[in-house]
């Protein structure tokens, strides 16, 4: 919904926010300009100039300072430009035809009434762009902590969230400036000039010189705004004198200050708003907003590519019945869309059987379906037991769900090796029940996306529908690309352990395509590997950044491996189908308290990425398992060169098929004082590596942090405990 709340606006807006943007990015140059241009600040009162003025210019009617500082005096019909420290004519003052063609065109675009109206509906649109472009923000990051941590997508999202990023301060600014102004214009809101009377009559005495007159004098050039001299042979009339705190009145013959009224309140809001959005007289407040601008157009252009991806992406499902008329519904909770081409093979096969289907994400739960007897719920499981992309707000629609007289199927999809296996299909098939809704079927599981187990379950819907349900699936392949390996190194063969270190070349879009393609990762993201003939990726966490031009993993041959063996038989040259999937739920965080990481055998490759990226020097404390050092300690030369860089604090290795040997968590358990210190520092515990592993991590960790009150749960609760375990 935020998505949508935030592409409606942008997309229907493009042209005419792009172009108040542009022609406000124009008009910012003004106070630049006049900033290279602006003659010192003077020190001597409104008198002296005004006497000065009158000396050289006698005919003059009014002096006007502008917020750069320059003095024009008026008279008449010319305008004169005055030194404001000497008072002396410095030639024609003359308005820029450039400035004023724009200024116009961006107030009201040349239309009147109704251009400053449309330019009012363009401020309120950036306003809902901006704000809900930080949400979005903070969503796509991991709150405020992740704001400033690389983007990950096709460079099309990189470039939207970076620019966003760098304007969208200047924008809400903008936006909100010029919304103000606009209700003002038109009196929505007040802009605190209709307070001032009229002024009182002078004493009628012979004027006395103007740089004589006390009033005058108690003002100092800086804080003029505007002063109008008496008319000449009207011994009533007086001085106005503007400043920047109000307006008053000074008598010509006594210089006294007859009458004073301060601005009122709602003026000064309306002059800071106007300095704020124009910039008048704050030129590097105007290069900022210039700058912001001129980044609209460019954000238009990447949301419009991004918007036009994700549509391209989506799922479309042919003879979609709509809510309104569907006996069946299909929902959705995919994070890498793998779970919709389900979604198709189960909508494709009841509608040969007669029903009216309906497809959408479990985000787009309705409150009801009208005609709806039977809603299917395919759900996988995201990370540590989270919901996918597509399901996170599923739980709270739930909260306000009608099902009336439908039924409901929950059918899990995950990875068995995974402690959460499923764990965010049973909390909705929990919630479901907990909400009164009739269950058609006990949920169900799928393990790796298998075809097999797809189809049992459709002849258990089959049974309980009282008709045939076919599901015979083939999966959606994911799009790859060809990586070519160039380099490998071999490990572990002596001790029954062999590990490869592969290094593939990263391949590069080229021209438009850049915009469209994803390749963009880090350490601790997922490679998938399609191995040949075989449909099904398998996962490998990532060593590189896409920056370093290679696309570094660690593989430890599994007997039996289909993909492992794969990858053990490439030789240096050979290619690879592969894609790269984000992992943000094993990301260090941003800030500088301790990180512990904790590997055995290949999965310490994303942990020697992490401990590369520490330009910071943050303090980072790597605990290593192998079984041999001098046959499986992975990137041992390099972690003892980091050790010398400063970008690790300490090394701790243990190794098993030693004398002595040793597992990881053993050597935590040595550490367990040192560990609980790092723990009240607020350190952060990363673990790679074997299930089996993770499990002897996990309860060494508990007994550790038992006397604090601590366990892993309560860390991994508030955000200082991740695992990418397999």
């Amino acid at each position: 919904m935020l998505r949508r709340f935030h592409s409606l606006p942008g997309l229907v807006a493009a042209l005419i926010v792009s172009f108040m943007a542009l022609t406000g990015a124009v008009l910012s140059l003004k106070p630049i300009l006049e900033r290279t241009a602006a003659p010192a600040t003077p020190s001597s009162s409104v008198a002296d100039l005004a006497s000065a003025v009158l000396a050289a210019l006698p005919d003059t009617e009014s002096l006007v300072r502008s917020a750069s500082g320059s003095i024009t005096a008026y008279s008449g019909s010319s305008a004169t430009l005055i030194d404001p420290t000497t008072g002396a004519a410095l030639g024609p003052a003359a308005q820029s035809p450039l400035f004023t063609f724009f200024t116009e065109l961006h107030r009201s675009l040349f239309l009147g009434d109704g251009g400053r109206i449309a330019a009012g509906v363009a401020a309120g649109a950036m306003i809902v762009l901006a704000i809900s472009g930080i949400l979005l923000l903070l969503k796509r990051m991991g709150g405020w902590r992740q704001l400033l941590t690389n983007p990950r997508g096709t460079l099309s999202q990189r470039l939207h969230v970076e620019l966003a990023r760098l304007a969208v301060a200047g924008l809400l600014l903008s936006a909100l400036t010029g919304l103000y102004m606009t209700l003002a214009t038109f009196g929505v809101l007040s802009d605190g000039v209709d307070g001032f009377g009229f002024p009182a009559s002078g004493s009628g005495g012979t004027p006395a010189p103007v740089a004589s007159l006390a009033a005058l004098q108690q003002v100092p050039v800086r804080d003029l705004r505007a002063l109008v001299l008496p008319m000449p042979g009207d011994p009533a009339d007086v001085f106005t004198l503007t400043t920047n705190t109000g307006l008053g009145y000074v008598d010509p013959a006594t210089g006294a200050l007859i009458d004073f009224t301060p601005n009122a309140p709602a003026q000064t809001v309306y002059e800071a708003i106007y300095t704020l959005h124009t910039g008048q007289g704050v030129w590097w407040l105007a290069a900022l907003l210039g700058a912001s601008s001129l980044a609209v157009p460019a954000l238009m252009l990447t949301g419009t590519v991004v918007w036009l991806v994700r549509r391209r992406s989506l799922p479309r499902f042919a003879g979609d019945a709509g809510w309104r008329k569907a006996d069946t519904v299909i929902l959705v909770g995919s994070e890498g869309n793998t779970t919709w081409s389900f979604a198709a093979t189960l909508q494709s096969a009841l509608r040969e059987n007669g029903h009216a289907v309906h497809v959408a994400p479990m985000n787009s739960l309705r409150p009801s379906y009208p005609r709806a007897r039977h809603v299917l719920v395919l759900a996988a499981t995201y990370g540590n037991g989270s919901a996918p992309a597509s399901a996170r707000q599923f739980l709270a629609r739930l909260e306000r769900f009608d099902a009336g007289s439908a039924d409901v199927a929950v059918l899990g999809f995950g990875d068995r090796k995974f402690r959460n296996f499923c764990a965010y299909a049973e909390r909705v098939a929990a919630a479901l029940q907990a909400a009164g809704v009739p269950s058609l079927l006990p949920i169900s599981t799928i393990d790796r996306q298998s075809a097999q187990a797809f189809a049992q379950w459709g002849r258990q819907l089959g049974t309980a529908l009282g008709e045939p349900v076919g599901l015979t699936h083939a999966p959606a392949l994911p799009r790859t690309a060809s990586y070519q390996l160039v380099s490998r190194e071999d490990f572990g063969v002596e001790v029954q352990a062999p590990t490869v270190m592969l290094r593939f070349a990263v391949p590069r879009p080229n021209g438009w395509r850049r915009l469209f393609d994803a390749g963009s990762f880090r350490a601790g993201d997922l490679a998938g590997i399609l191995p040949p003939g075989d449909p099904i990726p398998r996962y490998y966490s990532i060593a590189s950044r896409r920056s370093d031009g290679l696309l570094e993993i660690c593989v430890r041959q599994q007997p039996g491996g289909v993909c492992s063996d794969y990858l053990f038989g490439l030789k240096p040259g050979d290619s690879v189908q592969a894609f790269v999937r984000a992992n943000p739920d094993f990301q260090p965080d941003r800030s500088r308290r301790p990180l512990v990481l904790i590997g055995a055998g290949a999965g310490v490759a994303p942990l020697v990425g992490f401990v590369r990226a520490n330009s910071r020097k943050r303090p980072i404390h790597l605990y290593f398992g192998g079984r041999d050092p001098d046959s499986d300690f992975l990137y041992g030369t390099e972690l003892h060169h980091q050790l010398r860089a400063g970008r690790l604090s300490s090394l701790v290795t243990s190794f098993s098929r030693v004398l002595g040997g040793r597992y990881v968590q053993h050597r935590l358990t040595d550490d367990a004082a040192d560990l609980r210190r790092l723990v009240e520092d607020g350190a952060r515990f990363m673990v790679c590596g074997s299930l089996a592993m993770g499990e002897g991590v996990r309860t060494a960790l508990n007994a550790i942090l038992a006397p604090m009150g601590l366990d892993v749960e309560k860390l991994q609760a508030s955000g200082r405990y991740a695992e990418d375990v397999y």
